[in-house]
């Protein structure tokens, strides 16, 4: 992959294709007027430890897991973006003279990367956005410079080209729940200039964002995942990985299983969401924010929005990028519904097909 290719914007149409530490998730959109529509859909799990934090350590794995969901959903297309999460990009916001154009940005960056990226510049992927003219100097442009280490973004390209597909976009995590805000923000009463926070709590890792006027201002990632719950399960209940799964989603555990494992897990969970909050407002101009919005696996687990409304005392909303979507007749919009809040990022990334 060529030096600058990372955040490529040129590919249309693309599915977005998420891969976490438990699973991976596809999503192809197409849009009519001003309508979205979700033409297909499939998120399949992924063998133990072939992502462990969001670093992929199999790829082998991750590739025939990818070559089976995209053999099920059957999308009409083999282009694909795909994100690095936000821990692994340095991003940095420079100025250039206005009067450049894009190739010689690209020449006069290239010459000057070293000063702005602690990493030997052979072993980075890096990239630039122009952002639009600055607000201190109008002959001058800000230019988003993002780097990251080629390694992620290379077995990611590795592991999709295995599995038939062609990667046209390394986008970032962080970029891509910040597009797929927009599909959450036409859900919420009188948006304005308000501080919304996103915590998007996976399998093995919560991400607080937090977005004033749909722009992103502050993000950070923690280790604390609903793998914890089935982790409790299995040593509770002498379960195997697999079974305490399905258990986890399907039922049939014991009674006491909410009191002893579901009641202190939600309870450690909004902890953590209050913890993150703290650490934002410990570290930006913000002292609160107006709305939190739950993503992720775990954000759809009963009950779990009205305590974290209720202890936190913010409102509180479940994410849902697809509640203004029309759905294809060969999407299971029971089962879109149950995972919309875990599609975030995969949103985002299908996102990229209409820029």
């Amino acid at each position: 992959m060529d030096i600058f290719g990372f955040l490529d914007k040129k590919s249309k149409p693309v599915l977005g294709l998420d891969i976490t530490s438990s699973s991976v998730k596809l999503l192809e959109l197409s849009k009519s007027g001003s309508r979205y529509k979700v033409e297909s859909y499939m998120v399949r799990p992924l063998p133990p430890n072939t992502v462990v934090e969001k670093n992929i350590n199999d790829v082998e794995a991750l590739a025939d897991t990818i070559r089976k969901l995209v053999a099920q959903a059957k999308p009409r297309t083999k282009d694909v973006a795909v994100a690095v999460p936000g821990s692994s990009v340095i991003t940095k916001m420079i100025e250039m003279p206005a009067e450049l154009n894009e190739q010689a940005m690209e020449t006069q960056i290239a010459l000057e990367a070293d000063q702005y990226i602690p990493y030997p510049l052979d072993e980075v992927a890096l990239d630039f956005e122009v952002i639009g003219p600055s607000e201190i100097n109008e002959t001058q442009v800000d230019v988003l410079l993002a780097a990251c280490r080629r390694e992620n973004v290379e077995t990611r390209q590795e592991a999709l080209e295995a599995s038939g597909l062609t990667p046209k976009v390394v986008d970032v995590e962080v970029f891509a729940v910040e597009r797929a805000f927009r599909l959450i923000a036409e859900q919420l009463e009188e948006m304005g200039d308000q501080v919304v926070a996103v915590a998007d709590i996976g399998a093995t890792m919560l991400t607080l964002s937090v977005l004033v006027d749909n722009k992103t201002v502050y993000t950070r990632e923690q280790l604390f995942g609903g793998r914890q719950v089935t982790e409790e399960v299995q040593r509770r209940y002498g379960l195997s990985q697999e079974e305490a799964g399905l258990a986890k989603k399907q039922g049939g555990l014991p009674e006491d299983f909410e009191s002893e494992i579901l009641e202190p897990f939600k309870e450690a969970l909004i902890q953590q969401v209050s913890r993150s909050l703290q650490f934002f407002f410990s570290s930006s101009q913000y002292n609160y924010v107006d709305q939190l919005v739950l993503a992720g696996g775990v954000a759809a687990m009963t009950g779990l929005r009205d305590e974290v409304e209720e202890k936190l005392g913010l409102p509180t909303l479940v994410a849902n990028p697809f509640a203004n979507m029309a759905v294809a007749s060969k999407v299971n919009a029971v089962a879109l519904a149950n995972d919309a809040p875990a599609m975030l990022i995969a949103a985002g990334l299908a996102l990229r097909s209409f820029e």
